[in-house]
C-alpha cells in the first residue's frame, strides 16, 4: 500500500485522532452554525489595466463561509462561493463524514468550496492541511508577484511610467518576492498594434534592467497576442531570458506545441504557461498528454483543493507543473501556499498583495521567493472578531 493512501484510509477513522497528538475525536460532533460572510481586502497599490480589463483598482472581497460545531473551540473558517442553500446542507452533520476515505478529496454540498470542511479537519484532527493532503510538496513554497499591470496608461504616472515599474519591483522585493509576473499584450484594446507591442518590449526591458538577472520575470498576455505576434515578441523578449510566458492567445494544442518548438529552436528555456481561463478540468487532458503546456493555471478558488490536485496529479508523470491561477483573492493564496505543500509538482503560487484587517495570518512569511506554512491545525488561520464585526458583511447566518 502507498504511504499517501495509508494516510488516506487513516483520516477518516476514529483511530487517526488516538495517533495524532494523543487527541480524541468527540463522537458527537457536528456542524451546528454556519455563517456566509464577505471578507474585505485592501491591495497596497492600484492594479491598472490589463489586456482585456479596465483598470483593476485597490480592493478585492472573499467570499468565506464559517463553521462552528457544538464543541466550544471547535470552528473553521474558508472561502466558499456556495450558496445558502448547498451550505445548510452542512447543518447537523460530523463534518469528517465529507472525507472521501479513498482520495484526497471533501465530498458534500459546497462544490469547489471545500476549504471550511479541511479547516475544520484539520482542527479536530490537530493536523496542518497540506499534512492531510499528503505533504509531498517542498518545505518551503516558491511564490511570485503577479501585480505588474499596466501603470503606463494610469494618468498618475503616464508621464514618469519607467520610474513607476522600477518602483514596483523595488515594492515586490520589500514584500520577499524574487519572482514578477508582467503584464503585456497593450496592443490588443488599448493601444495600436505596433504602439502597444513595442510598448511591451520596452517595459519588460526595464524591469529586466532594474531588477537584474537573478530575479526572475515572467510575462502574462491575457489572449491579448495570435500565435504570429507571439513569435515577434519572443524574438525580442526571448532573450531577456523569461522564466514563463502566459496566455500570449488562446490556447489550443496544436498553436501551444507550434510555440514550444519555436523557442526550443532559438534556445530559450522560457516555459509556457496557460490555462486559468478553462472552467472545466476535462479541457487539461489532451494539452497533459500532448504536453503543450509546461505549467497548468487552474483557477485557484474556481477549482478548489480538489480540482488543483487532480490537475497535479495529471501533469506529474508528465514532467509538468502547475501554478494555480489567483488574482483578486487573498485567502487564495493561503490556498495555493497549503497545495504546494502537499504536491511535487508544484511551480509558484501567484501572490495579488492583499490584506485584511480582520483576518490573522500569523507564521507565514515570504522570504526570498519562498513562503513559509505554519504547523498549525488547518490552515492557521485566524478572525479578528472586533474586526470581523465591524468589516465583514454577513451573507446569511444559519443554525440547526
Amino acid at each position: 500500500m502507498q504511504r499517501r493512501d495509508f494516510i488516506m484510509g487513516l483520516l477518516s477513522s476514529a483511530m487517526l485522532a488516538k495517533a495524532l497528538h494523543g487527541a480524541d475525536i468527540p463522537k458527537d460532533l457536528k456542524i451546528t452554525r454556519a455563517v456566509g460572510f464577505q471578507l474585505p481586502s485592501q491591495r497596497s497599490k492600484v492594479a491598472g489595466k490589463n489586456a482585456r480589463l479596465d483598470v483593476h483598482g485597490d480592493r478585492a472581497t472573499d467570499r468565506m463561509v464559517r463553521l462552528y460545531t457544538n464543541h466550544d473551540g471547535i470552528q473553521a473558517f474558508g472561502n466558499c462561493r456556495a450558496d445558502e442553500k448547498a451550505v445548510a446542507q452542512l447543518l447537523g452533520k460530523n463534518p469528517l463524514s465529507f472525507h472521501d476515505e479513498k482520495q484526497t478529496v471533501m465530498t458534500g454540498p459546497l462544490g469547489a468550496g471545500t476549504m471550511p470542511l479541511w479547516d475544520l479537519a484539520g482542527k479536530v484532527l490537530s493536523r496542518p492541511v497540506y499534512a492531510l493532503l499528503g505533504g509531498r510538496g517542498n518545505e518551503k513554497v516558491p511564490v511570485y508577484d503577479g501585480s505588474i499591470y499596466f501603470a503606463d496608461l494610469l494618468p498618475q504616472y503616464a508621464d514618469r511610467w519607467s520610474d513607476r515599474f522600477r518602483e514596483e519591483i523595488d515594492m515586490g522585493l520589500k514584500l520577499g518576492h524574487r519572482g514578477f509576473k508582467i503584464k503585456i499584450g497593450r496592443g490588443s484594446k488599448w493601444m495600436p498594434r505596433a504602439e502597444g507591442d513595442a510598448r511591451d518590449i520596452e517595459v519588460v526591458k526595464t524591469m529586466r534592467q532594474h531588477a537584474g538577472a537573478e530575479i526572475t520575470l515572467n510575462v502574462d498576455a491575457n489572449n491579448g497576442y495570435d500565435l504570429a505576434g507571439a513569435k515577434r515578441l519572443l524574438e525580442q523578449a526571448g532573450p531577456l531570458d523569461l522564466g514563463f510566458v502566459e496566455e500570449l492567445f488562446p490556447e489550443t494544442v496544436d498553436e501551444c506545441l507550434t510555440l514550444k518548438e519555436f523557442m526550443k529552436q532559438h534556445g530559450w528555456k522560457t516555459k509556457l504557461a496557460d490555462g486559468e481561463t478553462q472552467k472545466e478540468l476535462s479541457v487539461y487532458r489532451p494539452f497533459v498528454d500532448a504536453k503543450a503546456i509546461d505549467v497548468f493555471q487552474g483557477d485557484m478558488n474556481h477549482f478548489g483543493i480538489e480540482g488543483i490536485l487532480t490537475e497535479a496529479r495529471w501533469a506529474e508523470p508528465q514532467g509538468l507543473t502547475v501554478a494555480p491561477h489567483n488574482w483578486g483573492s487573498l485567502i487564495g493564496y493561503y490556498l495555493q501556499l497549503h497545495v504546494g505543500r502537499a504536491v511535487p509538482n508544484f511551480h509558484a503560487a501567484e501572490h495579488d498583495p492583499l490584506t485584511a484587517s480582520a483576518l490573522i495570518a500569523d507564521g507565514y512569511s515570504r522570504k526570498d521567493g519562498f513562503a513559509t506554512v505554519p504547523d498549525k491545525p488547518g490552515f492557521g488561520l485566524a478572525l479578528n472578531e472586533d474586526k470581523f464585526a465591524s468589516e465583514c458583511k454577513v451573507l446569511f447566518d444559519l443554525k440547526a
